[in-house]
């Protein structure tokens, strides 16, 4: 009994995940539309600043915060 529901439950994700690839539309990111103005884009330092530098400094600053922060007592 546990192959057939292991086989069913695979068909079923196997069946949904067809028909969402099937039923997608393209994205047309070529295609512009009225009003689209997009800016310049980023460099390769910009781009690592801000997706790997700037949430690595902001989590160093959270953690800091919370660990100055901590009221629980000291064990010693």
């Amino acid at each position: 009994m546990d192959k057939k529901n292991a086989m069913r439950a695979g068909a079923v994700a196997a069946g949904t995940t067809l028909m969402m690839l099937l039923m997608t539309s393209p994205a047309l990111a070529l295609t512009r539309d009225d009003g689209d103005d997009p800016g310049p884009g980023l460099s390769v330092i910009d781009t690592i600043g801000l997706f790997v530098l700037a949430p690595l400094v902001l989590f160093g600053v959270i953690a800091g915060l919370v660990m100055v922060l901590d009221k629980s007592k000291k064990q010693a």
